[in-house]
């Protein structure tokens, strides 16, 4: 269970990025700087992106009171690698090999923090 809220709180996280990204990406902004903030505020992905945030808050404070810190954050590093896969098949980003290579640095880190 703690296995999966884990996951859980990371693609929140990582999915909130992901609709910021696509919907600052979508978004054509007019008017003032308070008309082009409240159109940000207001565009459907964003406030997503907030829910999930505040969803991956949620699942983490429980996570906190339940397991160390020292196990919990590094684990976080998972975000990293979820990114970065929809960074490359989502966005169609260019990811050089050197970031591929920490990428499998971070999850044999992950791996040894979980053993």
């Amino acid at each position: 269970m703690k296995y999966l809220l884990i996951i859980l709180n990371i693609c929140f996280l990582v999915f909130g990025q992901t609709a910021w990204k696509l919907g600052l990406e979508n978004l054509q902004l007019q008017g003032s700087v308070f008309q082009k903030f409240f159109q940000i505020i207001f565009s459907p992905l964003i406030i997503m992106g907030f829910v999930l945030y505040a969803l991956a808050t949620v699942i983490w404070m429980y996570l906190l009171s339940k397991l160390p810190l020292s196990f919990l954050y590094p684990l976080q590093s998972l975000a990293y690698v979820l990114a970065l896969i929809i960074s490359f098949y989502l966005f169609k980003e260019n990811i050089p090999i050197t970031r591929w290579i920490g990428t499998g640095v971070i999850l044999i880190g992950v791996y040894l923090i979980v053993k």
